[in-house]
């Protein structure tokens, strides 16, 4: 790949990150975790995503399977939403706007995962994004 290549992908990068922190997919929190990615780290961001993408679906798992329980036990599944820091007004619909929520979620920021190893991969830097706040 040529530099106008990698040069293409950045430019890229930056305008769809942008675009998540217009959304409010992404916030400051984001920055503030890409601050403490550097050379020695490259993969800092990525990794703390994808933990964070791990508890998720267990903890949307688990409450799916708390709430197609004939008994409900409410505490357990308050313990689980307040660990996903949400409110839930305890219905299934709810749960399911949630998971598509993180759906979304999850595939715009592999997305632009993708977007920074083919900058990576064409021997450029990732560029600095920084939110409109």
């Amino acid at each position: 790949m040529g530099s106008g290549t990698a040069h293409q992908l950045q430019k890229h990068l930056i305008d769809y990150t942008a675009s998540l922190f217009n959304e409010g997919i992404l916030n400051e929190q984001f920055t503030q975790l890409q601050s403490l990615q550097d050379e020695s780290n490259p993969d800092f961001v990525g990794e703390v995503v994808n933990l964070f993408f791990e508890d998720s679906e267990r903890l949307l798992n688990e409450m799916a399977k708390s709430l197609g329980q004939g008994n409900v036990d409410f505490k357990k599944l308050d313990a689980h939403v307040h660990q996903l820091k949400g409110s839930s007004s305890r219905c299934v619909k709810c749960l399911q706007q949630v998971r598509n929520e993180y759906s979304l979620v999850k595939s715009k920021l592999e997305t632009m995962f993708k977007l920074e190893q083919q900058i990576l991969a064409a021997g450029a830097s990732i560029p600095k994004v920084v939110s409109g706040f």
